[in-house]
């Protein structure tokens, strides 16, 4: 029986014959099934990007900005418990994403008061250097948005771009060249190291989106940080 992990179909019960291994991710994937109001690619989505943040970059409060129902703030807790708490805004919160949270926190209670969900503007939000600023599908000129506020505070970033305009985002010139949207993530890549960042790039599957260019960026000094922060997360490689 095929599977599709990039269904928008709710997961629910029937589900659960999916997800029966002892991994993290099949965990929660139980959870998420049993509450009944997550799409099948956000859980899937979701998971691949903190999961490849946590590769990457460890520690500091994390700042999920578009977050949707906010599975990526709890994703990166779970994952790595060196970063204390987590603050997810957009400028709507869908009515399930307290659900999704109680059920969350009853399997792991030390998730308990670290995730703050807030229905706000991004711009309101302050970024201090030791934040991780992530956003997972930002539309459009969003993703410039939440590029802007990490860089006014220095801050390590990771984005999954999507719904880029070639009308709205700017391509740097380089859309004779490339694939149009291509061109835009480019630029945004370039800024970041124009602004003395370190610059990574990555994929998650396509098999899940086709907009699947991940984008982290890094101080080459990190601000308020410990250098251990950086590097591989906590947890062992069969709970990643």
């Amino acid at each position: 029986m095929n599977f599709d992990p990039s269904s928008r179909a709710r997961l629910n019960h029937h589900d659960l014959l999916h997800f029966q291994g002892s991994t993290l991710f099949d965990r929660i994937a139980r959870v998420l099934c049993q509450a009944n109001c997550i799409p099948r690619k956000e859980l899937f989505e979701s998971w691949e990007f903190a999961r490849r943040t946590r590769r990457r970059y460890r520690g500091g409060r994390v700042l999920d900005l578009a977050c949707g129902h906010g599975l990526v703030a709890y994703f990166l807790l779970l994952l790595d418990d060196t970063s204390p708490t987590a603050l997810a805004v957009d400028k709507r919160i869908p009515d399930s994403a307290a659900k999704i949270a109680a059920a969350l926190v009853a399997v792991w209670p030390r998730l308990a008061g670290r995730v703050v969900i807030s229905e706000q503007k991004i711009s309101a939000v302050e970024v201090l250097p030791g934040d991780l600023v992530v956003s997972a599908h930002a539309c459009g000129g969003l993703t410039d948005e939440v590029l802007s506020k990490a860089l006014s505070a220095s801050a390590r970033v990771v984005v999954l771009p999507c719904c880029q305009s070639t009308g709205k985002n700017d391509g740097g010139g380089m859309e004779g060249w490339l694939d149009p949207d291509l061109a835009i993530d480019v630029t945004r890549a370039a800024r970041l190291r124009a602004h003395g960042y370190a610059v990574h790039t990555q994929r998650i599957p396509e098999s899940i989106t086709a907009k699947n260019r991940l984008l982290f960026g890094e101080p080459r000094t990190l601000p308020g940080l410990d250098s251990a922060v950086s590097g591989a997360a906590a947890l062992p490689e069969s709970e990643r």
